[in-house]
């Protein structure tokens, strides 16, 4: 596609170094995207967001549809003009909520029936609206629809993986914007046949770029990370790989080892309202007492926004407070947290010393440190 180009920087090992071209700029890879459910990165602002470092924002097909509605973004200018966010964008399908709806939904080989979790009134997803919606939304890059079961069920995986396949097709169809980059996604559940079968079956409808969905959503991280290692060689080296919902940094690490390139998730901002922060030591309960009078930055090695003006003590006494300031500074540091991690996984692959740098992170993440670090 003229809009969107991949190139490969460096390679050390299966871990990938490259740029992916989009009509709202350039993405370096590894890349963390923060996530903006609905058109908003919970607590920030765009600009705070894009102190960060973020380059890429992932929103929300499911809730979006659901509210404000895709006409009214689509006439308000697109997601880039609503949000105030003139970086890259990404929409999920909205299969992940769909199917997460238990209970409420029905599932045909045409589409999805299901009930709105705002109102309880029914409605219709199938790959052609979904790729209507996404198209009326704008993003640089949109998802397949696809469906996502739960990873231990081998029938239920074969029947979902052969519908996901189908619909991959009929998305492919639909498509009309030559703007956007629609990617496939490929399941398969725990299975290494089924992940071979799916990786084959995506890797050959030349989409510009392939996410690996129904991982992190319940298997072991052994498990997740023998999945990638099946599917690694099979899909094309000059496409990007995505990993859908995956953003902790210890997975970061694992899935780059094993060639993955893009990532989104919830985490950071989900732990920074629950007074979490991310570092790589591990976590820090900033509502523990050892921090009341601790006059260190909440992480000395790091630049970002939080740690460059506040102490632990004031982070703490907001967490306790439970002041908003506490999520929205905390929210800055973790995105910026695993922004910094992917850039330095970026040099390290450049450098040739990816494993050593791996081997490194997993002797600080893992080594058992008390709290107070």
């Amino acid at each position: 596609m003229e809009n969107f180009k991949f190139e490969l920087d460096a390679v050390d090992g299966r871990s990938r170094a490259g740029r992916f071209m989009t009509p709202h700029g350039e993405l370096r890879t590894p890349v963390f995207a923060p996530v903006g459910t609905q058109a908003t990165v919970k607590a920030l602002t765009p600009e705070q967001v894009e102190s960060t470092g973020a380059k890429l924002l992932l929103a929300n097909t499911y809730h979006l549809y659901l509210r404000p509605g895709p006409e009214v973004i689509a006439k308000l200018g697109g997601l880039h003009e609503f949000m105030g966010w003139q970086g890259p964008i990404l929409t999920d399908s909205g299969g992940y909520q769909v199917f997460s709806l238990s209970g409420r939904r029905e599932v045909d080989e045409k589409g999805v029936t299901f009930q709105s979790h705002l109102d309880g009134s029914e409605q219709r997803f199938t790959p052609e609206s979904v790729i209507a919606v996404q198209e009326q939304l704008g993003a640089d890059i949109i998802m397949a629809f696809d469906e996502c079961p739960e990873p231990y069920d081998r029938a239920y995986n074969e029947v979902a993986m052969g519908r996901t396949h189908a619909w991959a097709l009929r998305c492919l169809a639909a498509k009309q914007r030559d703007d956007q980059a629609l990617f496939g996604i490929l399941q398969g559940g725990i299975f290494p046949d089924l992940r071979a079968q799916s990786a084959e079956f995506i890797a050959g409808l030349d989409f510009p770029g392939n996410a690996i969905g129904g991982l992190s959503v319940g298997e072991t991280k052994a498990e997740m990370n023998e999945m990638l290692e099946v599917i690694d060689p099979i899909l094309p080296e000059d496409r990007p790989r995505y990993l859908m919902g995956v953003g902790s940094p210890d997975d970061i690490v694992e899935a780059v080892m094993r060639g993955v390139d893009l990532f989104d998730c919830v985490l950071p901002t989900r732990l920074a309202r629950n007074h979490a922060a991310l570092t790589r030591q591990g976590r820090m309960n900033l509502r523990k007492a050892l921090y009341t009078e601790d006059e260190r930055p909440l992480d000395p090695d790091c630049k970002c926004y939080a740690c460059s003006h506040f102490t632990r003590a004031y982070l703490r006494h907001l967490c306790v407070a439970n002041e908003m300031l506490a999520g929205s500074l905390l929210s800055i540091h973790n995105i910026h947290m695993l922004i910094d991690l992917t850039h330095d996984l970026r040099l390290a692959i450049e450098s040739g010393s990816a494993a050593a740098f791996a081997e490194d992170f997993r002797r600080d993440y893992q080594k058992h440190r008390p709290e107070g670090i």
